[in-house]
């Protein structure tokens, strides 16, 4: 058996998203990935969310028969509606799983209308 490249393998994550009162909720699952790792962009109406898992790459010393947690390069991009406020969205990465909260705009919240 020949060693597993240190080659880093694209991988699209698994991804909820949730529509609330408050806005969305995106919550993608990034295994092995440090904040530090992640990045996070909004270019118009386009969400482009990337981030790399290092694990067990800084051990180059071991014969690796077969890895399926090896180093990863997480990538996926999602386009916005004119629902969502993007001047105040915000992420949190915990435990390898990454939510985002993007609220909704202003002008998309709902309102009542008072009878005059």
């Amino acid at each position: 058996m020949k060693d597993t490249e240190k080659k880093k393998i694209g991988v699209i994550p698994s991804t909820d998203i949730l529509e609330m009162e408050d806005g969305f909720h995106i919550i993608m699952d990034m295994p092995g990935v440090d904040a530090d790792d992640v990045t996070i962009d909004i270019e118009e109406s386009e969400l482009s969310i990337r981030g790399t898992s290092t694990y067990m790459e800084a051990s180059s010393n071991l014969r690796r028969l077969h890895t399926e947690f090896g180093a990863q390069q997480y990538e996926r991009n999602f386009t916005l509606s004119d629902l969502v406020d993007h001047d105040n969205v915000k992420a949190e990465l915990k435990d390898g799983v990454l939510r985002l909260y993007l609220p909704k705009a202003e002008s998309m919240k709902p309102r009542r209308i008072s009878i005059s």
